[in-house]
């Protein structure tokens, strides 16, 4: 079962192609560079859910969570992937988008293959990464209500999987144990490899911590109200005082049906024209600028993490609807010959 996916990125590169389009020259490049790794993370962590959910989504014996954000104290978890069986045997997973392949050295160092200036550079282990973020799960595990047995709290077992896409080469060095890194879609036979080299004392404990279905919905609800997403000033960490207009970000509300009036007019990405119309093409409602004949893309949200608007279309009114906070809001009406 399905505890949360992904949060969407769709809001954060609609404000960094933004902001790439009004960066001095000297900014351009830093941040076309975290746009890149922004979509191949992005990248990496769609193509490992869609197989997870594919697999654990119709299964009583799983819940999953992706894009998982914890806090234990000062620490912070960015989780990928988390899947927890009923025996409270819970797999870590960080997802890895590698376009060249990767290649682990005998001293488990990664190196990444750069095309332009064709040599290997060194990266920063995933291993290492999802081994403190599997510190800080276990921490904030401490924290949640679990079941007990005979009066003793049930202790969850962690293991953790570095995913990489399925098209990537993975160099492993001889005589060295790389098993943690896997490709995405060996992932349900790894896991059911790792219960099946479970030994007879290590069966009798999983036997012994298997918990019903309503108790492990119960633990991911519980994991589900500590996510704690993060919303990056941009303009700050690029050092760009004044930040973007935003065309269409949602402000939080109580109020079932609202307008954006108080809002900043949306303006085209390019020339800042305000001459814009909505259009539909095939990914869905853009901006259509009258004076460049640019487009600029819309993103909606509600504010609330979880939450996922959509635009409906009345005629000439658009309207932006959350059916979580049950809000609809009218967001922009085309012109018509009337108005023009």
């Amino acid at each position: 079962m399905i505890i949360k996916s992904a949060d969407s990125k769709d809001p954060e590169i609609a404000v960094l192609e933004r902001l790439l389009d009004e960066a001095p020259a000297e900014k351009r490049a830093l941040i076309q560079e975290h746009l890149r790794t922004l979509r191949a993370g992005v990248k990496a962590e769609q193509g490992a859910q869609y197989l997870i959910d594919f697999t654990y989504r119709p299964s009583d014996r799983f819940v999953v969570l992706h894009d998982l954000r914890l806090h234990d104290g000062e620490r912070v978890a960015q989780i990928d992937h988390l899947l927890i069986h009923r025996t409270l045997h819970a797999f870590v997973l960080e997802s890895k988008h590698f376009n060249a392949g990767i290649k682990i050295t005998p001293e488990r160092e990664f190196l990444q293959w750069n095309s332009y200036q064709r040599r290997y550079e060194g990266i920063p282990s995933p291993i290492e990464q999802n081994a403190r973020h599997l510190c800080v799960v276990e921490h904030v595990f401490r924290e949640l209500n679990l079941p007990s047995r005979m009066g003793i709290r049930l202790r969850p077992v962690f293991q953790s999987f570095v995913l990489v896409s399925n098209n990537a080469r993975i160099i492993r060095p001889q005589g060295v144990n790389t098993d943690e890194v896997i490709k995405v879609d060996a992932l349900a036979r790894t896991i059911s490899q790792a219960f099946d080299k479970l030994s007879v004392s290590d069966t009798i404990g999983h036997l012994a911590r298997i918990v019903s279905e309503e108790a492990l919905r119960g633990i991911g609800q519980q994991l589900l109200a500590r996510h704690q997403p993060i919303a990056i000033n941009y303009p700050a960490k690029f050092g760009m005082t004044q930040p973007p207009r935003p065309s269409t970000v949602a402000r939080p509300t109580s109020n079932p049906i609202q307008t954006d009036d108080a809002a900043d007019p949306p303006s085209c990405r390019r020339c800042r024209s305000t001459q814009l119309v909505v259009q539909h093409g095939r990914y869905g409602y853009y901006f259509k600028c009258g004076d460049c004949d640019g487009n600029t893309p819309i993103t909606v949200e509600c504010g609330h993490a979880g939450h996922h608007e959509r635009i409906r279309k009345v005629k000439q009114k658009f309207f932006r609807d959350c059916a979580d906070c049950g809000t609809s809001r009218l967001f922009f009406v085309n012109p018509t010959e009337e108005t023009i």
